[in-house]
């Protein structure tokens, strides 16, 4: 979503334009979904309109997704019955540590700061730009642990997650 909310702003929050010009990328859509699509896309710059995140930051329900994410997190480490999700975070927290005293804003959440890691990653990648071998071993740290948390919050949403 992050991804999301800035392909938005690089068209100006302008949903017009999004219709016009991104939504008909989507050639593998019909006519009706690239329809659907860019309504999607209307909305969401009504939301980041509405929430004053139109040059940076990120929509509520982003910030709500690593809330949750973080209460669950939090819940499965107190938990003796997921050994294996706390060897990978404790394998990934000096990563993460590090990622914080880095950033700027060290009030929000460590998950915040592994997704911005992987974030950044990604637009790495899409600028061809060089990526340290330190860098790819924090990422698959944090990566392994992510996956795991992902298996757990679908645990979580079928209710068959023991904590």
């Amino acid at each position: 979503m992050w991804q999301v909310e800035d392909i938005i702003r690089a068209y100006g929050c302008d949903a017009d334009r999004l219709a016009a010009e991104y939504v008909p990328r989507f050639t593998q859509y019909t006519p009706q979904q690239q329809k659907e699509l860019a309504q999607w896309y209307a909305d969401l710059v009504e939301m980041m309109r509405s929430e004053g995140v139109m040059q940076s930051g990120h929509l509520q329900i982003n910030k709500n997704i690593i809330l949750l994410l973080t209460d669950l997190h939090n819940e499965v480490l107190k938990s003796p019955k997921h050994p294996f999700y706390s060897a990978a975070y404790y394998k990934a927290l000096p990563f993460i540590v590090e990622i914080r005293s880095r950033g700027n804003n060290k009030e929000v959440p460590e998950l915040e700061n592994c997704f911005e890691a992987l974030y950044g990653l990604m637009l790495l990648r899409l600028q061809k730009k060089e990526i340290s071998a330190e860098t790819l071993k924090a990422v698959e740290a944090i990566t392994q642990m992510l996956g795991l948390l992902a298996g757990l919050y679908k645990q979580e949403k079928e209710g068959s997650l023991e904590l």
